[in-house]
């Protein structure tokens, strides 16, 4: 039979202090993983958090999951075959990387698109603008508790995916850009459609911001949360709305226009404080911008053609391939080695709804760079998390997460 056995007054000491140290090991921080796989991460992005109960006392942004090789894949195809790639960087604004990257190899040949050409690159870019952005705030409302805000908003992005559809005959991965210009002209009677849309449009902006800013709880959760100063920004390399959020007036379609974005008339929103709330009214108002230009487009849209005149590089027509030899022998090169490029450096850098969208490209002549590197602007947004996150809530995160608008797609590239 066992005994019971009383502890001696050293015994008891021990235990007492072995249950104080008990104790103590529960104020002692906790590790937590939030994603990769979880919706308020926007894709497969891991946030390896330490927390003192609610509070989160550091935080390390996981990348890599996503990591697809794309530089390297696009430095073993042809110029052209690698636009269809650029799609899948920002996945929600995929023409604005396929011009991103063919204004680069174009500045590389020494090519200049003619002025209707110019146009409809401008009238892709700001559609897609408004795309992501009707995506990104709808989605954000919804991370931090509205969920009409997103039905509305994704009623609208339906109507941009719809004129894609005519333009290119695709939705989403639409690749209608082409080295030296683009598949076809815009179809007949668009410009009518897209003026009624850019109507609806700038009303239903209005009913979101309305819905929203009477929304305590939305714009609690976003007042003095996630605040950046313009010298952290920029520290960081930070660009678009994250960037001007914080008061940094840059914006590279009036810094360094290109595609002619010095004809058109808009403005640069600015934000004060740098925090969520700042961020998701820079992101209202260039949606409003985005809106003005297309007007102007639509409005001013020149006639002529809209590829770069020129017998190398281009496709011909396909009824003079049917009918002429040497429009076949060029058709054939053109497919299978696209252009001929000259050796050499160059950047261009475009301005993504998520900022600088850039292309580094090292030729030693031929139809494939050398060397490729691209500059993505999620990237640079997530590497500030950890300076960021520190000193929040778990439940803020979301609500900051969701203000930078980010993409693994470009990050991890």
């Amino acid at each position: 039979m066992k005994t019971s056995t009383i502890l001696s007054v050293p015994d008891a000491t021990a235990a007492l202090d072995y249950m104080s140290n008990k104790v103590d090991n529960l104020s002692e921080t906790m590790m937590l993983n939030m994603g990769p796989s979880h919706p308020a991460t926007h894709g497969v992005l891991r946030l390896a958090l330490e927390l003192d109960g609610e509070v989160v006392t550091k935080c390390d942004p996981v990348v890599g999951h996503l990591h697809r090789g794309m530089e390297k894949i696009g430095e073993s195809i042809h110029y052209n075959q690698f636009v269809t790639y650029t799609d899948r960087f920002d996945y929600l604004a995929p023409m604005s990387n396929n011009i991103a990257y063919a204004c680069a190899v174009e500045k590389l040949m020494g090519w200049e698109l003619p002025e209707r050409g110019k146009a409809l690159r401008v009238l892709c870019c700001e559609l897609s603008r408004l795309s992501s952005c009707f995506l990104g705030v709808g989605v954000y409302a919804m991370d931090v508790g509205a969920m009409t805000v997103f039905l509305y908003c994704y009623e609208e992005r339906e109507k941009v995916h719809n004129f894609y559809e005519q333009i290119c005959g695709a939705r989403f991965t639409s690749s209608y850009t082409r080295i030296g210009g683009q598949t076809r002209d815009l179809p007949a009677g668009l410009e009518k459609e897209i003026f009624a849309f850019c109507d609806s449009c700038e009303k239903t902006i209005d009913e979101i911001q309305a819905l929203l800013l009477k929304n305590k709880i939305f714009v609690d959760r976003l007042v003095g949360v996630g605040t950046l100063t313009k010298e952290q920004v920029l520290q960081y390399g930070m660009t678009g709305p994250n960037l001007r959020a914080s008061g940094v007036k840059r914006d590279l379609r009036k810094t360094n226009p290109y595609l002619g974005y010095e004809n058109y008339d808009f403005d640069i929103p600015i934000g004060e404080h740098g925090d969520c709330y700042d961020r998701f009214m820079v992101r209202a108002e260039e949606m409003r911008q985005s809106v003005r230009i297309v007007r102007q487009v639509c409005e001013k849209m020149p006639s002529g053609p809209i590829n770069v005149q020129t017998d190398k590089g281009i496709l011909p027509e396909k009824q003079a391939v049917m009918t002429g030899m040497e429009e076949l022998i060029r058709q054939f090169m053109v497919s299978t080695m696209c252009v001929d490029a000259p050796a050499g450096q160059v950047y261009f850098a475009a301005e993504n709804p998520k900022g600088e969208l850039g292309f580094f490209i090292d030729s030693k002549g031929g139809g494939i760079p050398n060397r490729m590197k691209v500059r993505s602007p999620s990237f640079c947004s997530l590497s500030v998390l950890p300076e960021l996150i520190p000193g929040h809530l778990v439940s803020d995160i979301p609500a900051i997460l969701g203000s930078f608008d980010f993409v693994q797609g470009e990050c991890d590239r």
